[in-house]
């Protein structure tokens, strides 16, 4: 059995609100869950104490019987200090594909002629 550390939505339409919960990773989203282990409230402010309240005893016991954090939850656990990861980087991301480049290359061209 696969465990994974992740939320699980709740909140009306355009209002969400998560728990941080322990589910086997088969189970739908907001299905079946082993034990609820916090919450999460998007909507507050990022510096408001309760945006994130999670019980940092329950989720080092589960990491230590082999559950693992989501993408998301391990953004938040390592705001807390309780897990370590490593930002993400896509330099290539932010690059202009390639009729960009071209339209670049010629508005260059361009200019260098006017010039």
């Amino acid at each position: 059995m696969s465990l994974k550390i992740r939320l699980s939505r709740g909140g009306a339409k355009k209002r969400p609100f998560y728990r941080v919960v322990v589910a086997d990773s088969r189970m739908p989203r907001d299905g079946r869950f082993i034990e609820r282990v916090g919450s999460f409230d998007p909507l507050k402010a990022k510096d408001a104490a309760d945006r994130v309240v999670i019980d940092q005893e329950k989720v080092q016991a589960w990491i230590a019987k082999g559950a693992q954090p989501t993408d998301r939850v391990a953004r938040l656990l390592d705001a807390l200090g309780l897990v370590k990861r490593e930002p993400h980087n896509n330099p290539k991301q932010g690059l202009p594909k390639k009729k960009a480049q071209e339209r670049a290359a010629a508005a260059a061209k361009a200019a260098e002629a006017a010039a």
